[in-house]
């Protein structure tokens, strides 16, 4: 084959690493995936992502075929992707609640009737070159949305200010993938291949970016209520409460004053007696005052 010839060393080199990895890229939510499986819940990710990934891969298989001549890597890898996007498009829609499950299908359904459409028309409707050309630059409109689509994941990022929902991984595999077939196809002289990859890069190193200033930011934000819930622990214990005491007031000649706890000792419960009842008390322990008759003078 004409890609294995030692005059096209830098195409299989960059196709190579290309394919190496963007399988990287198929492979990077698996893990995702995999925690749908296990709680049987799509946990609010989006299926859109997905959908315009297989869409792209479609596209491009149809690109490789149509052009001929050294598209092997072209054709290996989005024969990969469009296995690996539909598993995972087929998962989603296993644990997708009614709602999401419905949008999904109708995704799907325009992705397979835009395939068919593109590739039916374009085969009928030009020959040769002209035909590459055209179904070359509807590629690249479609991976430019394909690039574009974690914006969606993005805008959830600064709602939310968490990076829950967009992995490190699949944002550093990108920018890398779009370098490599930025190579490639600067190699092959292939401006299709060439021109998507530039803003795959730009928005890859973007998506990275936003991950760091957000992960960071909430790690700080972290350590500081911890600090603060720290010196809250670590502050000194409020006054203890005085005991409430009464005043026994005798109301006699020589009036004393002498303090009393409120505690009674037989309940254990505390009492309050009133300043009524001990005037009441002492007028009962005072001697009668017996009345002398009134003498007229």
């Amino acid at each position: 084959m004409q890609l294995f010839d030692v005059h096209h060393p830098l195409v299989f080199v960059f196709g190579l690493l290309g394919n190496i990895i963007s399988t990287g890229v198929y492979f990077a939510p698996m893990p995702t995936f995999i925690e749908i499986c296990k709680r049987k819940s799509t946990m609010g990710f989006q299926s859109l992502p997905y959908v315009v990934a297989l869409f792209s891969a479609l596209l491009w298989l149809f690109y490789a075929f149509i052009k001929g001549g050294d598209t092997f890597l072209l054709i290996s890898i989005n024969t990969l992707g469009t296995l690996i996007e539909s598993l995972y498009i087929t998962i989603f829609l296993i644990y997708a609640t009614p709602h999401t499950k419905k949008q999904t299908l109708k995704g799907l359904t325009c992705v397979m009737v835009l395939c068919l459409v593109i590739s039916v028309g374009t085969f009928f409707s030009f020959q040769g070159q002209t035909r590459v050309l055209v179904v070359g630059w509807i590629c690249v409109g479609v991976s430019v949305c394909v690039f574009a689509a974690p914006l969606t994941i993005v805008f959830e990022v600064v709602r939310t200010k968490s990076v829950e929902f967009m992995p490190l991984s699949l944002s550093c595999f990108l920018t890398l993938s779009a370098t490599m077939w930025f190579a490639y196809g600067i190699s092959i002289r292939d401006i299709c291949v060439t021109v998507p990859n530039v803003l795959g890069f730009m928005l890859g190193v973007f998506q990275m970016g936003l991950y760091a200033y957000y992960y960071y930011t909430k790690g700080n934000a972290s350590t500081s209520q911890k600090n603060k819930d720290k010196d809250k622990n670590t502050s000194p214990p409020p006054p203890p409460k005085l005991k409430e005491h009464l005043m026994n007031i005798n109301l006699s000649n020589c009036s004393e004053v002498h303090p009393m706890d409120s505690v009674s000792e037989g309940a254990g419960d505390q009492t309050k007696i009133s300043v009524e009842d001990l005037i009441m008390d002492q007028n009962k322990t005072r001697p009668d005052r017996r009345e002398e008759p009134y003498l007229p003078s």
